[in-house]
Parts: C-alpha cells; sequence; structure tokens
C-alpha cells in the first residue's frame, strides 16, 4: 500500500499548501502562524526549482511568524535527494525565529512512492533550528541522521517503507532530553529496513529518553517480535500512547503484549492494521476497556495471501 493524502496538520495547524505556480500572485493568504505552510513543486514537470518558490514564500509571508512548514515534493525526488532544499531552510533561518515544526517529504504516491524519496543527512537541520519542537521526514531511501543532541524537541517522526539499522541506533544514541513522541516506521526488508529487535533496546529502557510519553513502533514485519519486546519494556509504565499499528501483528505478538507489563494505565493502544483473531481482538478489549484505555483494532483492509504450498503472506501497511 502506499500514501495517498498530504498532511493535513502539522504543530495543531491546519495544512495549507503556498501556490507553487511561477507569476502567480497570493492573495487572501492566511496569517502566517495561523497555518502550517506546505511549499513544494511539481514533481516531475516543474519548471521552477523548490528553493525558487520557497523564496517567493519568504517575499509573500511574514516568516518571522511563521510557526509550521511542511516541505512536500522537490524536483526529481525520486533521483534527487533534498539537499537544496535544506541549504535554503539553513540560508533562511534568520527569518524564521518563530518556527517551531518542520516536516520534510511530504509526498503522496503519485508525486514518490515512500521507498522511492531520495532522502539525504538531515542533521543539518535539527542543528540549525535548535528551537525546534516537532520534526518529521518521510522516505529512508539514502536517509542519514547521525546521533545528536536537541534540547527542546518533543517530537520526531521518520516514516519509510524500510528503515535502516543505522538510523535507528543513531536515534537511541542521540540526546534528546524533551522528546515525549516518538515515531518510527520500521518497514520492510524488501526496501531496506533491516533493523533488529535488539536496535530498539535503548527505546525500551527509557533512561535516554526521560520525557518519552507516546511511542510508536510501527510499519514492521517484525511486529510480533516488537510486541514481545515492548511487553516486558521499563518504558512502558510512564507511556501514555502505545502504538504498535500498521505492520504484521497476530495473535502471537498480541498474547506476548498482554501477557506482559499492565497497559491499563495507557490512555491508547493502537494496532490498527492487524491479523489478530475476533477471539484476540476481544480479550484485548476486555482487558483494556473496562479501565478506560482506548484501543483501535481496526483491521484496515488487512491483506494475507496464502500460497498453494501453505506459505503465508502478510503485509505491511505502507511499503513501496
Amino acid at each position: 500500500m502506499a500514501i495517498y493524502e498530504h498532511m493535513r496538520e502539522l504543530h495543531g495547524l491546519p495544512a495549507f499548501s503556498f501556490p507553487f505556480e511561477a507569476g502567480t500572485e497570493p492573495a487572501g493568504l492566511p496569517a502566517p502562524e495561523a497555518v502550517a505552510w506546505r511549499v513544494a513543486v511539481d514533481a516531475y514537470d516543474s519548471e521552477e526549482q523548490w528553493q525558487d518558490v520557497f523564496a517567493r514564500f519568504t517575499r509573500a509571508v511574514d516568516t518571522t511568524r511563521v510557526r509550521a512548514l511542511i516541505v512536500g515534493a522537490w524536483n526529481e525526488p525520486y533521483e534527487t535527494g533534498p539537499d537544496a532544499v535544506i541549504a535554503a531552510l539553513l540560508a533562511a533561518r534568520d527569518r524564521l525565529p518563530a518556527l517551531r515544526a518542520l516536516f520534510l517529504g511530504d509526498m503522496v504516491s503519485e508525486e514518490c512512492e515512500i521507498s522511492w524519496i531520495t532522502q539525504g543527512s538531515v542533521a543539518p537541520l535539527l542543528e540549525g533550528f535548535p528551537e525546534l519542537e516537532e520534526f518529521g521526514v518521510r522516505g529512508g531511501a539514502g536517509l542519514v541522521l547521525p546521533a545528536v543532541r536537541h534540547e527542546r524537541l518533543r517530537s520526531l517522526t521518520v516514516e519509510a517503507g524500510g528503515l535502516s539499522a543505522q538510523v535507528v541506533r543513531s536515534i537511541a544514541a542521540s540526546e534528546l532530553p524533551a522528546l515525549e513522541r516518538l515515531d518510527l516506521w520500521l518497514g520492510t526488508s524488501d526496501y531496506g529496513g533491516d533493523a533488529t529487535v535488539a536496535d530498539l533496546a535503548p527505546f525500551l529502557a527509557g533512561e535516554r529518553l526521560p520525557s518519552l510519553t507516546h511511542l510508536a513502533l510501527r510499519n514492521s514485519e517484525m511486529q510480533d517480535a516488537v510486541a514481545a519486546a515492548v511487553a516486558s519494556a521499563p518504558v512502558v509504565a510512564r507511556l501514555e500512547v502505545l502504538d504498535l499499528s500498521m505492520g504484521v501483528l497476530t495473535d502471537e505478538g498480541a498474547a506476548a503484549l498482554l501477557a506482559g507489563r499492565s497497559l491499563t494505565h495507557l490512555k491508547k493502544l493502537d494496532l490498527h492494521h492487524h491479523y489478530l483473531s475476533e477471539e484476540m481482538e476481544n480479550r484485548i478489549r476486555q482487558a483494556l476497556e473496562p479501565a478506560g484505555v482506548e484501543t483501535d483494532l481496526d483491521p484496515d483492509d488487512t491483506e494475507e495471501y496464502t500460497e498453494d504450498d501453505g506459505e503465508v503472506w502478510r503485509y505491511i501497511s505502507v511499503s513501496e
């Protein structure tokens, strides 16, 4: 499956696309601080470069009041990374003093499939915007994120059809004392997702992320193993939201989760897109909903195929 809709909001603000056609005179624009501005070009046929559209954006909008920025498609993202985009953002950082949220790579499948998005080193953005509270990136191909220290970052999202072990380990080694929300799409080995459960150990121990209350380890082909590891993880005791959705979660992983540390303190357990039996769904509801835990058990059009030889194929939610 793929991503078919652009982001609708960021930092609690509705997304608004800045007009990118050359010669367009923007009119009736919203207040700079009222929306999350999406700046993009046509991924295939744009005569302008992304940085040129961004320059027009900085002229048309009082960027000193902009709080959230969404980078959509840049030129030919299936073969060109975001280096020029990142350079343009860093060159404008003095004109973005209020920026608190940044997402890099908001593209749908028609623009570029998630596993075909060419990424690069995104650490300069975190280093260049020390006041950021939310940062997200889509696409794992070529993604480089060395271990960093960021004092104010509260939310980190990395969406991929396959997330490399190197990126997972670097995030685990980062110093993020304010981080409350971590969302990693681990993906499948078919698209470079080679992280193991052992790579997740620092997140599960919880010592390096003292403020973490929302943990999402999702979109994974090893979701059963992840669930089993989470079941005994110390970090669970202080979570408000646990998200193991979008992956290949079966009754085996769910049973391990229920047999582990108590989950009745959670506000929400998200398991949507799963391969659970109706009996297991009922067990989860009976164990958690009387305690006031919101559970999302939507199967979400899960696909499963059985070969003639009996081999069963199950799929994560977003891969290609």
